[in-house]
């Protein structure tokens, strides 16, 4: 529960950071982090499909 608390804090404090900054500024920060979080889906994806076929 805490760490539920803790989060929405800080997911508050992000998103009024965001609000503040330049629209630029925002959407390749946003840009950066989809990419980074389709190379992590895309290398996740490839380590367990490697690793359940060799058991």
């Amino acid at each position: 529960m805490l760490f539920l608390v803790a989060a929405l804090l800080l997911l508050g404090v992000v998103m009024g950071t965001v609000a503040h900054a330049p629209l630029g500024f925002s959407l390749a920060t946003a840009a950066v982090i989809a990419v980074w979080l389709g190379v992590f889906a895309l290398r996740e994806r490839h380590g367990r499909r490697r690793h359940t076929s060799t058991h």
